[in-house]
């Protein structure tokens, strides 16, 4: 084949107008520790840090690289071809390893992948001359510098180490096909042959321990992961539970060998440097335990939920048993003789907690240990708590037919086989099994589902078999037991100055890319036998694209428009024409597949389907149950762009049926995870992008706020001034500085009492920081300085929620005029100058920053997939994203509205959906006013049988005078945790005992939502210093609804509740009304759908009343009621000790008395234990995900680095400060 120059220049280095720098790299975990450093590696000057941290990190070979080395004589190769070995130690046979590095130069790993695909290719006459081999390798070496376009992982690990540096490898069970005559062998070395490709489909057996079996499968799956690729199964052959056995006895199911692969990839994944353990799990809808495997990680999910709670209020519960069992004398353990001892250990009974460990506790006591070591767990998707459970190293599909999808339209049944027999094992209505789906989805973003009818109606070799299942990313759908190599082109890279699409260059990008996509297949070794033979045989490739949604917004385009995907599906029809085109000039030099003769009417066939799409028909397609999505020639915005994928696909049409093709598949949409780092992506696929503003990483470590490069292009591209774009970029990034700043600047800080030392220490944290209040710090200023100059006590500062600038006197919206000043809004929702009919230029997968509230619709997803679909060999590695609002009918829908346009796959994630994941609207400190008498639920429709309470209402006629507390006054402080956010509320008493104020704080939420609470609680206090009574309060407040909701720890009496006011307003009622009613601890209030009953329950403070009791009114001046909620008693008078966990003291005559007091010796209940304690650890973590969501990441943290820095990438999640991935590239 001739191959042109298209970026480089004959007799020149391709690297000859490429600026390359010095650099060096560092990727720290959280806690400031290192993970990976390099110093002294040469980059491309324009690459950023991160690139060059996925770079020097993964894709370096970091030993066995010789400093010298000398060629390889073959006959009929050139010298400068050859394979390179390293240079012999004082002339001897063997290498001098004292002379052994790793790689330290961007150019050496571009030379040793675009050399060994020339050196493959002119092994296998795939260049006319040696003249193209040069170009076809300095056209390669130049885009890869340029980050034009970049191969899948595999390729970056292996590819080239043996053919560049002569390193050698003892074989690891690997086969490959020789081209030369078409026989398998078994590889003799581990890195001769490499392993380039990054997507596997395996077949399994229904066999437990022979080849082709399930033990042999996690072999093959284990060869795979250790060398960074990732596999998908489908597992619809192993029978069902309790289907016979050939030699008697039941089956234990398809779940049960599930369990075991899942921890065996969890195993792999755990360690060494390559990305490990992607892998798809694929189940048909009429396989006999497809229910249980629907809701597998939803079940595991609540688990880890079991795990998580159930830990923590046993420790609790433990911790007061064993501070009771400190009061008292010698009978302190009997609990007849301990009244508080028998009260914390009938709390822990109420809460099933076996009764095993509650005399384990006593018994532990009795030996004099006066703490316990209880483990609790967190929910953290890298932590104990989901290690311990399973299905969590795979994705989830469900394999759908359109028999399925009819029989759901129709409410028809659906029957599940054995696959033994294939006889009937359960019937049920197969819309049962579709809202079972949905629901999962809902709960726990799995499964996806896959159309199995529109996936193998584009098949082009059906008559070799179906396909029947994926890779992990669900975009390479093929045969079982083939590969699939992938490579993907920046699209933004084809945009020359003025905006224009260069076609040519994209055209020529794609000839070469495929070409050398072909010779990966060539010099491929593979996990087996089969997948060598079959991936020989039918020779799939996987090209694809990154940064279509980057490339929509800089020309001013909406994501979510008729423009857009006219756009889209205009570039991927020539793409894949081109690509196919390629195809068939290639087999005219080498020959089409081997299986293309098997199937030629049937390839030509789906050819003409896409001929017909790129030409924009609607109708008349051969052998389509359901029909694409055609190209909109109409909308798309360039035209020469529609007319080149018409007459590619013509051209592409005629040369297939003269020579047919080289490939059976061409192109798919990757996750392009971590290539599109390196590549410097702002979006991958067809994904939109997650966040306007980015935090760049420095070459020494932090990162600073840039706006995405796409913004001010698209602002220029829609009219806007230079001005006008400087003006919208600040109020979306920030000045990065407080000088000038409103309200909290030099001027205000220097009255504060800063020096200039101090305020230059906080300007250089400053462009970094996404919140003011986080660079107002000790360790920013240094300690002395906050101490000595600032006063503040010692003691304050240590606080893990003190605020600085709260302390120096600044209000919230003081904080919150400066924070958007320095800092940035991070959205351009309320920019100044921007056109409304502009933002949805700029809508993004999520709502951007702490204001931002557009995001793109579920459907913009899918349609914008369906019409780039009808243009792909493939699939479409894309996640589809819902707000957490979502029902369960909508994923329903989404469904059904991916299978309607022809879409092959379909992966919901739902906001909120996944455990780890806190709520995006929970941690973006927004709150929304709820109408009091819309939210307010009537308590009679949720008591179910309990007792009625009635509470008279006292209306006073005449407007009482303010009645104001004592300056010194009595209270109590609660803290708990609701929907996982902290609240503290704070009561202050009249000299009587009654409430007469409250403060109500949330530990670090923003400015709007704290002042909103600050502000609400002033009202409160304002008209119960006017006589409204605390009832009307609470029956107004209790029940209301809104977010945050949820979970309640910390509080004794509390497990649930519907809104902070209605957490609040229980507390008070539980503890100044003596309302019963409205606290609850039952079990089934601890369900995630349950708002609680307010079922009255039997409290021991109840029952016993004694004479005691009555001496403690006469202490209501000095003891708050509301901490001890009505339950003080006195016993005989006595002395107690300092320490808060012990009351026992001696009289004067020696005798031991007692005193049951509030705090320290659990009178009160629940005084034993305040509550869910959380390490020190687990409160810088929530902060960590809330700042991760704040800025667009998902929240969880990478497995590899440690850093929250994890987004969706596809079907899959990348980290953008190490690269890590879960997928495939």
């Amino acid at each position: 084949m001739r191959i042109s120059r298209h970026f480089t220049k004959n007799n020149q280095s391709p690297y000859q107008d490429i600026t390359f720098r010095t650099a060096a790299s560092e990727i720290r975990n959280p806690d400031g520790s290192v993970v990976f450093s390099a110093d002294n590696i040469e980059v491309p000057d324009s690459w950023s840090q991160v690139a060059v941290d996925v770079l020097a990190q993964k894709y370096f070979r970091k030993a066995g690289v010789p400093k010298s080395t000398s060629p390889i004589s073959e006959q009929d190769t050139p010298t400068w071809l050859a394979p390179r070995q390293p240079k012999q130690k004082d002339g001897g046979h063997s290498p001098d390893k004292t002379k052994m590095s790793g790689e330290t130069k961007a150019t050496q790993v571009f030379d040793r992948m675009a050399g060994t695909w020339a050196y493959w290719g002119w092994k296998a006459g795939y260049f006319d001359q040696e003249e193209d081999a040069r170009t076809f390798r300095d056209e390669l070496c130049y885009m890869l510098a340029k980050q034009i376009a970049a191969p899948n992982s595999p390729q970056w690990f292996n590819t080239g180490l043996h053919w560049a540096y002569g390193i050698e490898g003892p074989p690891q069970g690997h086969f490959y096909v020789d081209h030369r005559n078409g026989e398998v062998n078994q590889s003799g070395s581990a890195y001769e042959r490499p392993q380039p490709h990054a997507c596997f489909i395996q077949s399994v057996d229904d066999d437990l321990v022979n080849d082709g079996g399930i033990m042999d499968l996690w072999v093959r799956e284990a060869r795979l992961f250790k060398y960074g690729s990732g596999t998908g199964t489908n597992f619809s052959n192993i029978r069902g539970k309790d289907e016979p056995l050939s030699g008697g006895g039941k089956s234990s199911g398809l779940m049960s060998f599930l369990k075991i692969g899942d921890r065996a990839a969890g195993a792999i994944k755990s360690g060494g440097t390559t990305r490990r353990a992607a892998k798809m799990v694929v189940v048909d809808i009429d396989h006999p335990d497809i229910e249980t495997f629907i809701g597998w990680k939803v079940r595991e999910e609540q688990k880890v939920a079991a795990l998580v709670s159930g830990s923590r209020i046993t420790a609790k519960h433990l911790r007061a048993i064993m501070a009771a069992c400190q009061t008292g004398g010698e009978s302190r353990f009997d609990l007849s003789d301990n009244p508080q001892l028998k009260k914390a250990c009938a709390a822990a009974r109420e809460l099933e907690i076996p009764d095993n460990y509650i005399r384990r506790v006593i018994d532990l006591a009795r030996q004099g240990i006066t703490e316990i070591d209880f483990v609790t767990y967190d929910t953290d998707w890298d932590s104990e708590a989901y290690g311990t459970v399973s299905g969590q190293n795979a994705n989830n599909t469900v394999r759908i037919n359109n028999k399925f999808m009819k029989a759901v339209q129709a409410q028809k049944d659906w029957t599940l086989r054995r696959r033994t027999d294939n006889e009937v094992a359960k019937t049920l209505p197969a819309t049962e099994l579709w809202d079972q789906m949905a629901t999962a989805a809902w709960q726990s973003a799995d499964p996806g589902v896959q159309f199995e009818t529109t996936i193998n109606d584009w098949h082009t070799c059906p008559n070799s078999g179906r396909i029947r299942a994926s890779n992990p990313c669900s975009e390479y759908m093929f045969l079982d037991d083939t590969a699939c190599n992938l490579a993907s082109l920046n699209l933004l890279q084809f945009l020359d100055k003025n905006g224009k699409f260069d076609i040519s260059s994209f055209q020529h990008a794609v000839r070469l890319w495929t070409i050398t996509l072909e010779i990966s297949v060539l010099m491929a070794q593979f996990p087996s036998r089969e997948i060598a033979q079959r991936s020989y045989q039918f020779r799939t490739l996987g090209l694809g694209y990154a940064n279509l949604g980057g490339i929509l917004m800089a020309k001013g385009m909406p994501y979510d428009s008729e423009e857009a995907r006219a756009l889209a599906g205009s570039l991927t029809a020539v793409m894949t024409g081109t690509a196919y085109r390629t195809s068939a000039e290639m087999a005219e030099e080498m020959g089409a597949f081997p299986g293309y003769a098997d199937n030629a009417s049937q390839m030509l066939r789906v050819m003409r389907n896409h001929q017909r799409a790129a030409h924009g028909i609607v109708e008349g397609y051969e052998k389509l149950s359901v029909l694409p999505t055609p190209l909109d020639i109409d909308n798309c915005p360039d035209p020469d762009l529609t007319e080149t994928a018409q007459s590619v696909w013509d051209e592409t049409v005629e040369l297939g049926k003269k020579y047919g093709f080289r490939n059976a598949q061409t192109t798919v949409i990757a996750p392009t995870g971590t290539i599109g780092l390196v590549m410097d992506c702002d979006t991958t696929g067809v994904e939109p992008d997650f966040a306007l503003v980015k935090f760049k990483k420095l070459a020494g470590g932090g990162y600073f706020k840039i706006i995405n490069r796409m913004v001010p292009k698209a602002l220029t591209s829609l009219g806007y001034s230079e001005q006008h774009v400087k003006e919208i970029v600040n109020y979306a990034v920030g000045l990065g500085t407080l000088a000038a700043a409103p309200k909290i600047n030099h001027d205000a800080l220097q009255d504060k009492g800063f020096d200039l030392d101090a305020i230059s220490r906080l300007e250089a944290s400053l462009p970094d920081a996404f919140d003011i209040r986080f660079v107002f710090n000790r360790w920013t200023l240094g300690e002395e300085f906050c101490i000595e100059v600032l006063g503040i006590p010692e003691a304050k500062l240590n606080e893990p929620d003190f605020d600085m600038l709260t302390w120096l006197g600044f209000d919230k919206q003081e904080v919150e005029s400066a924070n958007r000043f320095c800092c940035g809004t991070m959205t351009v929702e309320g920019a100044p100058h921007l056109k409304t009919e502009h933002l949805s230029v700029f809508d993004c997968a999520n709502p951007c920053g702490r204001i931002g509230k557009r995001a793109l619709s579920w459907k913009s997803h899918i349609r914008m997939m369906a019409s780039v679909q009808s243009f792909v060999s493939g699939a479409i590695s894309k996640t589809i994203n819902m707000p957490h609002e979502a029902s369960v009918q909508d994923c329903a829908d989404a469904y059904h509205l991916s299978w309607q346009l022809g879409v092959k796959a379909n992966a919901l994630y739902r906001d909120g959906s996944k455990l780890s994941q806190p709520l995006r609207g929970l941690v973006d400190d927004k709150t929304t006013n709820a109408d009091e008498n819309d939210a307010t639920l009537k308590l009679e429709e949720n008591n179910n049988g309990a007792t009625e309470r009635i509470v008279e209402h006292v209306l006073q006629q005449e407007r009482r005078a303010r009645e104001r507390l004592p300056h010194r006054r009595k209270g109590y402080t609660q803290k708990a945790m609701v929907g996982g956010h902290k609240v503290y509320l704070r009561t202050g008493e009249y000299e009587n005992g009654e409430i007469g104020e409250i403060f109500i704080d949330m530990h670090k939420e923003g400015a709007a939502f704290r002042s909103l609470m600050n502000n609400f609680a002033i009202a409160i206090s304002i008209g119960l210093q006017y006589g409204v009574p605390l009832d009307e309060y609470v029956d107004a407040f209790t029940f209301t609804r809104f977010e945050p909701s949820g979970i309640v720890s910390g509080n004794d009496s509390i497990r649930i509740a519907t809104s902070i006011l209605d957490y609040v307003f229980r507390e008070l009622a539980i503890s100044y009304l003596d309302r019963t009613d409205l606290a609850h601890i039952e079990e089934e209030d601890l369900l995630p759908d349950s708002v609680g009953k307010g079922d009255t329950r039997k409290k021991d403070s109840q029952r016993n009343i004694t004479s005691s009791e009555a001496s403690a009114n006469d202490l209501s001046a000095l003891v708050s009621p509301g901490y001890v909620r009505g339950r003080l008693r006195v016993v005989n008078g006595g002395a107690i000790n300092e320490n808060a966990s012990a009351v026992a003291a001696q009289d004067h005559s020696g005798n031991e008395t007692t005193m049951a007091l509030p705090a320290s010796a659990g009178a009160a209940q629940g005084a034993v234990s305040v509550g869910f304690k959380f390490t020190p650890e687990t409160e810088p973590q929530t902060a960590r995900i809330r700042e991760a969501r704040i800025k667009g990441y998902e929240g969880d943290s990478c497995g590899e680095c440690g850093n929250f820095t994890l987004v969706r990438n596809g079907t899959c999640l990348k980290c953008n400060t190490c690269g890590a991935t879960s997928g495939c590239s």
